[in-house]
């Protein structure tokens, strides 16, 4: 397969050390309003707002988890969501606000007038969700805040807090009353309670791989939903809606794609991570920009099998799709379906 970008067979550099690169198409794909919303996860998202809970959304990585926060966000008018990410070394307050104790113990042996405490602390996602609730003017704690801070007008904010079980054990449990009631304290700013201004209050949006189990106290307090992979009818809208004209006009390279994609998902192939709707949307966007025949399923086994790294993530599983290609092109030559696909 040719490319115009790297070859690595060349013997000096690109003319004047440039070489022009597509635009990732990565933001257009995951514009909140091409989202595709199922009926029972519109209602979860309701239920959510209506009882100002925390919403808690768990399922396959690349179903649209994060993605979700982004369209209740874009839906309602908000700004795009107060995003936290979740490390494995994450602390509870982390979520509010951090504080550079080693800086402030820096400036204390270095420089002769004393600082603030307030010179040493940034806010975090839900902090500064809490503190934008009340808005510039009805905010009456502005000494604990930087002269910098960005209030902007009084408004509600999503906050997504993502990938909460990559968190320590201990995570979850130390933010439920926190969660519960959106308030924080800050105990290097003499403990000060800063509490989100009521009707005010951010709409939290939580995200799990279910990597560990969440404590049942803090389950409690959110309203739960699991987004299951989407049926095939459901994944073709999906990747309609989100590629659009890339696709719309090559529809047995979409239906083959889409065959092939179930067929690598079956729990026969023993996939042991399973590609997912967000691999599906580059490969398909792969495929699609890569012009070498109008269906490479028909006739280009190639660009199949050099493109299998946007959907196959170890060597083992590398293995294991290449059958599954090798047993489609041979069903190519022989005439007749194999293991269910088809064969034009």
């Amino acid at each position: 397969m040719n490319y115009p970008f790297f070859s690595g067979k060349r013997s000096s550099p690109a003319k004047d050390g440039y070489t022009w690169l597509p635009a990732s198409s990565r933001e257009q794909e995951t514009l909140p309003e091409f989202y595709d919303t199922e009926d029972d996860l519109v209602d979860a998202v309701n239920v959510a707002l209506l009882m100002g809970q925390p919403l808690l959304l768990t399922g396959e990585p690349g179903t649209g988890k994060t993605q979700l926060a982004y369209r209740i966000a874009w839906e309602l008018g908000f700004d795009p969501p107060l995003k936290f990410e979740t490390k494995s070394d994450s602390d509870s307050r982390d979520l509010f606000y951090y504080f550079n104790a080693l800086a402030q113990f820096h400036a204390a042996q270095t420089e002769d007038e004393p600082r603030k405490a307030t010179d040493f602390i940034s806010y975090n996602a839900l902090g500064i969700a809490i503190i934008r609730s009340h808005g510039e003017k009805n905010f009456k704690q502005k000494h604990l805040l930087t002269e910098k801070f960005d209030y902007g007008d009084c408004r509600r904010s999503v906050v997504l807090i993502d990938e909460i079980d990559k968190a320590p054990r201990d995570f979850p449990n130390d933010i439920l009353n926190e969660i519960e009631w959106l308030y924080f304290r800050i105990p290097e700013l003499n403990n000060e309670l800063i509490k989100a201004a009521p009707g005010m209050e951010p709409v939290v949006v939580i995200t799990s791989n279910s990597e560990k189990d969440l404590p049942d106290a803090f389950l409690r307090r959110c309203v739960f939903y699991h987004i299951q992979f989407p049926t095939p009818e459901r994944l073709k809208k999906i990747v309609e809606t989100r590629l659009g004209k890339l696709i719309a006009s090559n529809q047995p390279m979409l239906n083959h794609a889409l065959e092939m994609f179930e067929r690598l998902r079956n729990p026969g192939v023993g996939l042991l991570k399973k590609p997912a709707t967000a691999e599906l949307l580059a490969w398909l966007t792969a495929l699609s920009k890569i012009k070498t025949t109008e269906n490479p399923f028909v006739d280009d086994s190639d660009k199949i099998r050099n493109t299998l790294g946007i959907l196959i993530k170890s060597k083992e599983d590398l293995k294991a799709a290449s059958q599954v290609v090798s047993e489609w092109y041979e069903s190519q030559r022989s005439g007749s379906p194999s293991n269910g696909l088809p064969t034009s």
